[in-house]
């Protein structure tokens, strides 16, 4: 099983959002616990720089990506991932960009908040809460 982690979750632990940071957190604990890959894409690392500088500073936002970059792998973006995208009909384009990066790098399951940006997937979606549950219940 390979995991594709949505912005979204990231965020939540980098901006302490309550709420959900604590179930992200969860969540990347049990995934390293467990020795379960999981990856962000190359897109999510420059949103996340950017939402970070922007609520705080430059240092801040390099040193919570550096640290980040210890647990998870980062998936490229290229042409063919993004016209797949842009061909896909989706109407959020970054959540396009995500499936179209699972899709072409064979990944089983992307974790989001937003499952219903990811209706028309033909990867797997889950929260954090129901992936949790799912796996501590086999």
């Amino acid at each position: 099983m390979t995991i594709l982690l949505d912005t979204n979750i990231i965020l939540d632990i980098a901006l302490n959002r309550q709420g959900h940071s604590e179930k992200a957190k969860e969540l990347i604990y049990f995934l390293n616990q467990k020795e379960i890959p999981f990856f962000i894409t190359a897109t999510t690392i420059t949103d996340i720089y950017y939402i970070l500088k922007k609520s705080g500073n430059h240092s801040t936002a390099l040193e919570f990506l550096q640290n980040f970059l210890l647990y998870a792998d980062i998936i490229g973006v290229d042409k063919t991932i993004i016209t797949s995208a842009l061909n896909s009909g989706l109407f959020d384009f970054e959540d396009a960009v995500q499936i179209q990066c699972a899709v072409f790098n064979q990944i089983s399951v992307i974790i989001t908040r937003n499952k219903s940006d990811f209706k028309t997937s033909d990867v797997s979606v889950f929260t954090p809460e129901e992936f949790l549950i799912l796996q501590k219940n086999k």
